[in-house]
C-alpha cells in the first residue's frame, strides 16, 4: 500500500469549484489527507489567489500551498457546455466544494437538487458570507465583513480604538476549516446509514467566525454582559497579557492558574503578592488586574526578552516569545516537528506549511505544490468522462477548457 493509499481520504473525489481562500483551503485539507481533488478553474488566469500578494514567475507563492495536491481543470463554466461537463464531473464525485453566491450554482443548472437525482450520495459543501437562507443570504460575504458581524472583530483591540483586524483573513480560513469538518461528518454520515445518501454542507464565514465566541452569547443572555475589547489581555482571566522588554521584543505571560501565580510573582521578585489572599484565586485577581499588570510590566521592562523567558521557565510559568516568521525558521522545535515541507517549483527549493492534525498511523503529506492552471484537463477529461482527444480539441478551440 502507497502512502497515499494509506491516508484516511484515499478513494474520496472531491470537486472543487470554489476560489479565492475559504472553499480552496477546504479542499487543501480534504486533498493533504488523502483526498482526490480535482479543481475547477476558469480557462486563463484560473484562481486569481494564483496572482495575490508575493509572485514569482507569475504565480503567488500562496498558490504553491493552497494549491497542493491538486489537479487543475479548466472550466468555463458560463457556456452551456462547461455546465455540462461540470455535471459530468459531479457525478462521478463524493463530494462539491463551491463558494459562489447563493444561487449562482442553481442558475448554472449545477444546484444540490438538480444534481441530487444524477448523484444521491452526493456531499454538496457551499460556502458563503452569510449561509444560504435567511435575509442576508445574497449579500457579498467577505471575510473582512463577516468577522465583523460575527462579533469577532468587536471583542479585538484597545477601548476607544478602532476594532483591530489580524493580518490573515482569519474568517476564510475558519470557514475552510468548518467545511472540511462537515465533509468528514457527512461522509462519516453517509458511510452509517444503509440509504448512503449524501447531504448539504452549508458553511457561512460569519457563522463559523461566531462559532469561536465562547461564553460571549451565554454570558450576556444570563448576566446582560457584552464584553468589549481588551487589549493584549483577556477578559476575566488575570494575569495573562503581552509586555515589552527591556530589548524591545515581546513575551506572552499565562499566570492564570492559582499556583502558577505564586511562581510567577516569586520570580518576578513579589513573594508577598504571590501570598496575598486577595490574589489567591483568578476572581480575585481579576479585581487586582491593574496592579498585577503594572508590576509584571515594569519587571519585564528591565530585563531582556531571553531573560525574562529562562527565569519562567526555571519557575514552570507559561510564557513565550511573540514570533515573526523568520523566528520560527530559526526554531528548532518548529523544525522537529516538520513544519516546513520543501516543494521544488522549477528546479528551486520552496518550503511550504505542513497541515495538522498529526495523524500517528495515517499521515497527510504534500506530493506536489500547486500546480498550472488547467494541467490536468485533458487527463481528467479523457480518463474520467471518456472525451476523446479530437473533442478535447474542439473544446479549447471554443474556449471551454
Amino acid at each position: 500500500m502507497s502512502q497515499s493509499d494509506a491516508r484516511p481520504l484515499a478513494g474520496i473525489r472531491v470537486i472543487e469549484f470554489g476560489q479565492l481562500i475559504a472553499g480552496p483551503f477546504a479542499g487543501c485539507l480534504l486533498a493533504y489527507f488523502g483526498a482526490e481533488v480535482i479543481k475547477v478553474e476558469p480557462p486563463g488566469k484560473g484562481d486569481p489567489i494564483r496572482g495575490w500578494r508575493a509572485v514569482e514567475n507569475g504565480t503567488s507563492f500562496w498558490w504553491r500551498s493552497i494549491g497542493r495536491n491538486k489537479k487543475s481543470i479548466t472550466l468555463d463554466l458560463k457556456s452551456e457546455r462547461g455546465r455540462e461537463l461540470a455535471a459530468e464531473l459531479m457525478t462521478n464525485a463524493d463530494v462539491i466544494i463551491e463558494n459562489f453566491r447563493p444561487g449562482v450554482m442553481e442558475s448554472w443548472g449545477l444546484g444540490p437538487e438538480q444534481i441530487k437525482a444524477l448523484n444521491p450520495a452526493l456531499v454538496y459543501t457551499r460556502i458563503s458570507g452569510y449561509g444560504q437562507t435567511g435575509p442576508y443570504a445574497s449579500r457579498p460575504g467577505f471575510a473582512s465583513v463577516c468577522e465583523g458581524i460575527s462579533g469577532f472583530r468587536y471583542v479585538n483591540g484597545h477601548p476607544g480604538e478602532a476594532p483591530v483586524r489580524p493580518n490573515l483573513s482569519i474568517g476564510d480560513s475558519i470557514a475552510g476549516l468548518h467545511a472540511a469538518f462537515g465533509i468528514v461528518l457527512a461522509l462519516l454520515g453517509r458511510a452509517n446509514h444503509s440509504a448512503g445518501a449524501g447531504q448539504v454542507v452549508d458553511v457561512a464565514l460569519y457563522e463559523s467566525m461566531f462559532n469561536l465566541m465562547e461564553a460571549v452569547i451565554p454570558e450576556y443572555s444570563g448576566a446582560g454582559i457584552v464584553r468589549e475589547p481588551s487589549g493584549s489581555t483577556v477578559t476575566g482571566i488575570v494575569p495573562t497579557n503581552t509586555y515589552r522588554c527591556f530589548d524591545g521584543k515581546y513575551v506572552v505571560v499565562g499566570g492564570n492558574g492559582d499556583s502558577i501565580f505564586q511562581r510567577l510573582m516569586t520570580a518576578a521578585g513579589r513573594p508577598d503578592m504571590a501570598a496575598d489572599p486577595r490574589m489567591a484565586d483568578n476572581s480575585g485577581r481579576v479585581q487586582c488586574e491593574e496592579e498585577i499588570d503594572r508590576v509584571l510590566a515594569s519587571w519585564c521592562a528591565g530585563k531582556d526578552s531571553d531573560e525574562i523567558l529562562s527565569e519562567l521557565d526555571t519557575a514552570r510559568v507559561p510564557s513565550g516569545p511573540i514570533y515573526s516568521v523568520a523566528d520560527m525558521f530559526s526554531d528548532e522545535h518548529f523544525k522537529s516537528r516538520g513544519l516546513f515541507e520543501r516543494v521544488d517549483i522549477n528546479g528551486k527549493p520552496l518550503d511550504i506549511p505542513a497541515m495538522v492534525p498529526r495523524l500517528a498511523d495515517t499521515p497527510g503529506c504534500t506530493d506536489w505544490p500547486g500546480g498550472e492552471v488547467g494541467s490536468h484537463t485533458a487527463t481528467i477529461l479523457q480518463d474520467l468522462l471518456g472525451v476523446t482527444p479530437e473533442a478535447l480539441a474542439l473544446l479549447r478551440k471554443d474556449g471551454v477548457i
